[in-house]
């Protein structure tokens, strides 16, 4: 089992996405994401979510808000749930992400990059829903099957 954190930031009606093309063997290989990153041991989410932020981007946002709980299970070898995060607080100046390149997009045009499937459903749930668990079940990188919880 993988813990993990995934972010998305906006700001003046763009959100940062992650373009994943410069990191060998990725799951997520020319795909757009936010960013996020693995939980070390005896971090909390919060911390964790920073931490990654900081390390991907160069920013440190302030008081992320927890969107979603997403579980993926068998997703790669292991069953990952990924605590969701948006933010729109922070300072510092973009750096160069060693597994892609950052780019700051519209966020009417979000949608349309290549992503995910389950990453476009929750997007899109994010526009709909102040708080929400889903699992999504992947098949050779095709979602099969998904489930969503609103909570509020």
């Amino acid at each position: 089992m993988k813990l993990g954190t995934l972010c998305y930031i906006e700001k003046d009606g763009k959100t940062l996405m992650l373009h994943r093309v410069k990191k060998k063997n990725d799951i997520h290989e020319g795909n757009w994401i936010g960013l996020g990153g693995k939980i070390e041991n005896g971090e909390s989410p919060e911390e964790c979510v920073i931490r990654e932020i900081k390390e991907e981007s160069g920013l440190t946002i302030k008081n992320p808000t927890l969107r979603g709980i997403l579980t993926f299970p068998e997703f790669g070898k292991d069953d990952w749930y990924v605590f969701l995060y948006t933010v729109n607080d922070f300072e510092g100046q973009l750096i160069e992400c060693d597994e892609g390149n950052l780019k700051w997009v519209n966020n009417e045009d979000v949608q349309k990059l290549k992503m995910s499937q389950g990453d476009n459903l929750f997007l899109e749930w994010l526009t709909k829903y102040k708080m929400f668990s889903a699992k999504f079940t992947y098949k050779d990188k095709k979602l099969i099957d998904y489930d969503l919880v609103v909570n509020y």
